[in-house]
């Protein structure tokens, strides 16, 4: 699965029993968006521990799940404008880390 050029992040906390139906529904009647646009869809849990990718790749929709054993994803704020994140931006979020914070370099680029 590749990720696509665009990611939104749904603000509001999801049950993460919904599936792909569930959280298909959510994307067209909160976004007024079809989640068959080639876009991909990231929701999280009231926790902030778990998070689902919902994306179409053309021919079918993958709903793919991550689970933090410690610590929360951060996420923005509901209610906060529209904002883009990079790509090592979206990579720091997915680990867990507060991409805010950070000015994300690759990992290459580290010293030990």
């Amino acid at each position: 699965m590749l990720l696509p050029a665009q990611v939104w992040l749904i603000l509001e906390p999801m049950d993460m029993r919904l599936g792909i139906d569930g959280l298909s529904s959510r994307v067209q009647h909160a976004l007024g968006r079809s989640p068959c646009d080639g876009t991909a869809y990231a929701f999280r849990n009231r926790r902030g521990n778990r998070l689902k990718l919902l994306q179409w790749d053309g021919t079918g929709v993958w709903l793919s799940q991550r689970r933090l054993h410690e610590g929360a994803f951060v996420w923005p704020a509901p209610g906060e404008t529209v904002f883009t994140l990079t790509q090592a931006q979206w990579q720091w979020l997915i680990t867990g880390v507060d991409w805010q914070r950070l000015e994300a370099r690759p990992m290459s680029d580290w010293k030990v």
